[in-house]
């Protein structure tokens, strides 16, 4: 990783803890739930990047595979064409690039081309190469659990539990230092919506791990299982579920919404203290 880029990863590191981190979201695919075909164009994905990054955001992920379920895998030649020209132009901004991703490939040449984070939504355990390329690149890397099929019979925390005890392995025999590591339980992948009301409930569950834990609850489904009407793709639901989460101690946050999202943890944040935020030493 070039000097530039380890700049950019221990500011980022250096955020989390003191202050609600937030993730802008940038989807470079044409079927994704909620943004699918905005901004697949190059100029259209740049422009939105700068926005985010103009109304705050701490880190811009970009992903060219939706992941949601039901959606169709993409080969690793397609993935890295929709993502490759939007990394190089957006590798000499000043705000850290993620690179949402399962595949080792795709996360090295993401990772050439600026990006400090790895966002792995199968948490190292989908290609056996990914935890090789983080170690060597000394990148960060977001662990995320997910389950191939929802099982509502099962204690989801523990499952998640079991699967990050997998995932951290991986890092540990890979040399990823623990410090550069992010946890996400993986709202809405292989979850009832009950599960994933009950992981929000429970994250404190999840911090003697050590490590700070990223939510994403975006524009999800789940929410309107919560009221009377449906409130999935409703910002309001959205920012509702998001402070729970931190107030559950979650410390990042995956958004679509970035200027609303950081005006309102920044105001959550000024009332509530960090008395629930996760306490880490996040440098290298």
């Amino acid at each position: 990783m070039r000097a530039d880029q380890c700049a950019k990863r221990d500011a980022f590191l250096d955020k989390i803890g003191a202050k609600p981190v937030v993730m802008g979201i940038l989807n470079l695919t044409p079927d994704s739930f909620s943004d699918g075909e905005r901004f697949v164009a190059a100029d259209a994905a740049l422009s939105h990047a700068k926005r985010m990054e103009a109304e705050g955001c701490d880190i811009i992920d970009v992903g060219g595979e939706s992941t949601w379920p039901g959606a169709l895998p993409v080969t690793e030649a397609e993935e890295l064409a929709r993502v490759q020209c939007v990394l190089a132009e957006l590798g000499r901004s000043e705000v850290p690039l993620s690179i949402d991703t399962y595949k080792a490939n795709v996360a090295l040449r993401a990772l050439d081309l600026g990006a400090v984070l790895v966002n792995d939504v199968w948490g190292l355990q989908k290609d056996p190469a990914m935890a090789d390329v983080v170690a060597a690149a000394e990148a960060s890397v977001v662990l995320m659990h997910n389950r191939v099929e929802k099982d509502a019979s099962i204690d989801i925390v523990a499952d998640i539990r079991c699967f990050f005890g997998r995932s951290l392995a991986l890092a540990d025999r890979a040399g990823i230092p623990r410090t550069r590591i992010i946890l996400d339980p993986g709202i809405a992948f292989g979850k009832t919506a009950r599960q994933n009301v009950e992981v929000i409930i429970r994250l404190g569950e999840l911090l003697d791990f050590g490590r700070p834990i990223l939510v994403g609850v975006s524009r999800k489904t789940f929410l309107g299982s919560l009221v009377e009407g449906g409130i999935e793709g409703t910002l309001v639901g959205t920012i509702a579920a998001t402070l729970a989460a931190f107030a559950a101690g979650a410390s990042l946050f995956r958004v679509h919404d970035v200027a609303e999202h950081v005006a309102a943890l920044r105001v959550f944040h000024a009332i509530w203290g960090t008395r629930t935020a996760p306490k880490a030493t996040n440098r290298p």
